[in-house]
């Protein structure tokens, strides 16, 4: 998993894996969700990540997007 945050923007992006994106769906204004064919996440992007309380968090993985 990677993890990109976009603090000029407040958007929060979660990749999952590498898989090809066949549907998009929001789940709230601010929340959409990528699935790969066979149904599994592949990516997540919260917009006001701050705003909504997610950001600050830890992660090994997470890094700044430039």
């Amino acid at each position: 998993m990677k993890t990109l945050y976009y603090p000029e923007d407040d958007i929060l992006e979660l990749v999952f894996n590498d898989k090809p994106i066949t549907r998009e769906t929001s789940q709230d204004w601010n929340v959409n969700v990528s699935y790969a064919a066979d149904g599994s996440i592949v990516r997540m992007v919260i917009l006001d990540a701050v705003a909504a309380g997610l950001i600050p968090f830890h992660s090994e993985q997470s890094k700044l997007a430039a």
